[in-house]
């Protein structure tokens, strides 16, 4: 169960560099694919991402993780706490200190972050949607919000146009709209490859009416 340090208990985190090679190593072992790609960006970008993915990595540990049956709405509560104190400019862990200096380079903001803290909390108290809008705002919290926070280490072209047949699709073009909804692309393709997976633990996350619409139950 996550548990914030106490203050009392003073120790030495790790350094800038040995936090973010400790980032560097979580990304290549558990997102190897997603890791080979963040190898083709500009050094301070790369780092940074991967202080993000590590950051969502943890996040979603605390219901999905190994742990998960130990966590409670007050697992939660403390993580956002934590939260808190990076972008304050105070790490409490060594991977912290990674995230306090991504914050300290790039223009971040906190309510992504505590978006997908929000969206964790749906998953300790829902484990059924009724309509696909229901289930577009748990696939924002828990994915699109990557999108936001990736954005702003990225960088957003703000070109109105990259070649001279694209003019015409300039008022349809929205990069962090974008961003949020391959995140939301993301976590519905997540969901249809774990449909028998979430089933077994309890958790279905195709939307009842639409269950109901083509005629399969949940037992189905």
């Amino acid at each position: 169960m996550l548990q914030l340090p106490d203050s009392s208990f003073a120790r030495t985190l790790a350094s800038v560099e040995d936090a973010y090679e400790h980032c560097r190593q979580i990304t290549a072992k558990y997102s190897k694919t997603f890791y080979l790609g963040t190898l083709l960006m500009p050094e301070e970008k790369r780092r940074a991402i991967w202080a993000i993915y590590v950051w969502c990595r943890r996040t979603d540990e605390l219901v999905d993780g190994p742990l998960a049956e130990l966590t409670t709405p007050e697992t939660l509560e403390r993580w956002e706490k934590q939260l808190e104190s990076v972008f304050s400019g105070h790490p409490l862990d060594d991977l912290d200190v990674a995230l306090v200096d991504t914050l300290e380079r790039f223009a971040i903001d906190i309510q992504p972050f505590r978006d997908m803290i929000a969206g964790q909390r749906m998953d300790l108290y829902r484990s059924r949607y009724e309509t696909f809008e229901e289930l577009r705002l748990y696939c924002y919290r828990v994915a699109g919000t990557v999108g936001l926070m990736s954005t702003a280490v990225m960088g957003v072209d703000t070109t109105p146009h990259t070649a001279p047949w694209d003019r015409h699709l300039e008022s349809l073009i929205d990069p962090v709209g974008e961003a949020i909804d391959l995140g939301i692309a993301n976590q519905l393709t997540n969901i249809l490859r774990d449909v028998g997976e979430d089933a077994r633990r309890g958790r279905i996350y195709i939307p009842l009416e639409d269950l109901a619409r083509f005629d399969y139950t949940e037992q189905d």
